[in-house]
């Protein structure tokens, strides 16, 4: 377990960074961020989730988007989905 840093106040305060790989950085909070124009991102949230894929919608807080989207495989001789009656994606049970 990390130690943390007496502050200038001498209060004895850790921060937690975690790095989920193909994820976002996860740090206990609350959590400013400093953005590239020099304004600050502010949560209150208990664990906070920086998103380092850039496709967030939220910069700079993670919104899911590095998930891969799965879809419908397709058929090799015709490139169509593979779909059941209503449209969706057809899955094996």
């Amino acid at each position: 377990m990390p130690t943390g840093r007496r502050s200038a106040d001498g209060d004895d305060r850790t921060t937690t960074v975690t790095v989920v790989p193909a994820g976002p950085v996860l740090v206990s909070g609350p959590v400013d961020v400093e953005l590239p124009d020099g304004s600050y991102a502010h949560s209150d949230r208990v664990v906070a989730a920086v998103c380092t894929c850039r496709r967030s919608k939220r910069m700079p807080w993670c919104d899911t988007s590095h998930r891969v989207r799965r879809s419908a495989p397709r058929d090799r001789e015709t490139g169509d989905r593979d779909t059941d009656d209503r449209g969706g994606a057809h899955r094996d049970a």
